[in-house]
């Protein structure tokens, strides 16, 4: 019986996806994102084991809130696509259930039939872009951007539905080139159904301390609603 290392539920949510989200943080992220809030999430063996019956189980007891809403269940994390196998059989199960499904993702992986396989099950991707500066990527979150770049391409060549997400950190990924850079990169995507600017925040920075770790960002201010206004109107949003 296969199992997923879970980091936590939430079973009211109202932003990762349309209508009232059943969401799912599974454990485990080989990225080291500064701004990350759930530090203790990054552990491949952390977190709490599940069954797919266990899962299922959790999920069908709230099946009655967010169904009427239109919404439905949100994989997150952490990164879900560290768990492919497991994620296949949860898509599948909740697609028998005709339950709608969203994956957030960073999308840095490698188009393989299994990742092709997860993608063709669910029914929403949130593509977090981290920075469509790859230099700047690099350093915010240790990867380059072309693998996210290129799931986004992917995305959009089978006109999967997905939402845009930029998280925006003053002073780094809040650049006007950048963010028109990135405007028109979304413009040439055929799929993309919203798009939207998280503040950064530092809330999680407990965590980081708590498990012993530096906070990367301690000197960064968190974005304001005005850091906000602006880069929508860049970006036309």
């Amino acid at each position: 019986m296969s199992k997923a290392r879970i980091h936590s539920f939430e079973s009211f949510g109202t932003v990762d996806g349309p209508g009232i989200r059943f969401v799912i943080f599974m454990q485990g992220c080989a990225l080291k994102c500064k701004f990350c809030h759930n530090r203790d999430s990054w552990d491949l063996c952390g977190g709490m084991e599940y069954t797919l019956e266990e899962l299922l189980s959790k999920i069908k007891r709230y099946k009655s809130y967010f169904m009427p809403s239109g919404g439905g269940v949100t994989i997150s994390g952490g990164e879900p696509l560290l768990q492919q196998d497991f994620l296949i059989e949860l898509l599948t199960a909740l697609k028998k259930e005709k339950i709608h499904t969203a994956i957030d993702t960073s999308g840095s992986f490698d188009i393989t039939d299994k990742v092709k396989q997860i993608i063709n099950l669910a029914d929403l991707f949130l593509l977090d872009i981290k920075c469509i500066n790859d230099e700047i990527c690099k350093d915010l979150v240790g990867v380059s951007n072309k693998k996210e770049l290129n799931f986004a391409r992917y995305l959009s060549d089978i006109k999967k539905a997905m939402w845009i997400r930029q998280v925006l950190v003053p002073s780094i990924t809040d650049k006007e080139e950048d963010l028109l850079n990135l405007k028109e990169f979304i413009h040439s995507l055929n799929s993309v159904e919203k798009v939207e600017i998280l503040p950064y925040h530092d809330l999680g920075r407990f965590k980081w301390e708590s498990l012993g770790f530096t906070y990367p960002l301690a000197n960064i201010s968190p974005a304001t609603q005005q850091d906000v206004d602006r880069a929508k109107k860049i970006l036309g949003i």
